[in-house]
């Protein structure tokens, strides 16, 4: 298993606290504000600020036109779908049981590169997969009486998540010869302007000024979220092994669910103690060196 550089270890490690700490923020929000329109306004004020990235670091913006069908597949599966499911997932769930069930991605993601592009998996590798199912298992033990009244929120939240987990594996294999920051950058544009076509058709009549809750949550999510993390994600996803690089953000729910706990008062149980050890099998069982043969 490839280890990880200095740069990806920090990018990780931030990534993994702004997103981890995301799942309340956007519980907050969402529960103030129309969910479509929380998620598009975010994207949009987000946009700026990944372009500024792009200005200084002087990483051009121009796409081929040759790239443009590939990019929109890749903008479907890693940001659009995502997004509109999750949010509307988020709104009718608590904050850590959404983020479980979304991060449920690392598990199809392993399971899709097996299956449809006959990726080679150790026994290692198998061994966290099978750790953070147990993990997600665990996690949602006491939720499945309370699951059972939201079908249509469960679903959308596993359907999320395995479609995220197909874009992951595409955008590890991509041939586009372009910057990460370039592609993140069009493909939140794309998936900003769709969502507001969405938010404004089915959400118009909910629009409101946002209350000081919900400018936070917005900004927030513009800033971290859309300014760095997707960025972020994207560059790990392309520079590790799609399971290394899925398999090693698991601690992000775990983070979610107890944030949650802490934030917005949901309540722990047993499980989600022994979750956190799951997990952290699953990330170890994909990034911790292997013994070099001589």
């Amino acid at each position: 298993m490839q280890r990880l550089t200095q740069q990806q270890l920090v990018t990780l490690i931030v990534l993994t606290v702004v997103w981890g700490f995301n799942w309340p923020v956007m519980k907050q929000g969402v529960s103030v504000f129309p969910p479509l329109s929380f998620r598009a306004l975010s994207i949009l004020l987000g946009i700026p600020v990944l372009g500024l990235a792009l200005v200084l670091l002087k990483v051009p913006f121009r796409v081929p036109r040759r790239h443009w069908p590939e990019l929109a597949l890749l903008t479907v599966s890693n940001m659009l779908i995502w997004h509109v499911c999750i949010i509307l997932a988020v709104k009718a769930l608590s904050s850590g049981r959404a983020a479980i069930l979304g991060y449920t991605m690392p598990i199809f993601s392993a399971l899709i590169g097996a299956m449809v592009f006959s990726a080679v998996m150790s026994k290692r590798t198998w061994l966290g997969v099978a750790a953070a199912a147990l993990g997600v298992s665990l996690l949602l033990w006491h939720e499945f009486t309370g699951l059972a009244g939201r079908p249509g929120a469960v679903a959308l939240a596993l359907f999320a998540a395995a479609v995220w987990a197909l874009g992951t594996q595409l955008l590890r294999r991509s041939k586009i010869g372009l910057p990460t920051l370039t592609l993140s950058f069009w493909m939140t544009v794309a998936a900003g302007l769709v969502l507001s076509v969405l938010a404004a058709v089915f959400e118009r009549d909910q629009w409101q000024v946002p209350s000081a809750p919900a400018a936070w949550s917005i900004g927030y999510n513009a800033v971290l979220i859309f300014g760095y993390a997707h960025a972020a994600w994207f560059y790990l996803a392309r520079s590790l092994p799609p399971v290394a690089s899925t398999l090693s953000v698991m601690f992000i729910p775990v983070l979610g669910v107890f944030s949650g706990a802490l934030w917005l008062g949901e309540v722990l149980n047993w499980q989600d103690w022994a979750a956190v050890l799951l997990m952290v099998i699953a990330i170890a069982s994909v990034l911790w060196p292997a013994k070099e043969t001589a």
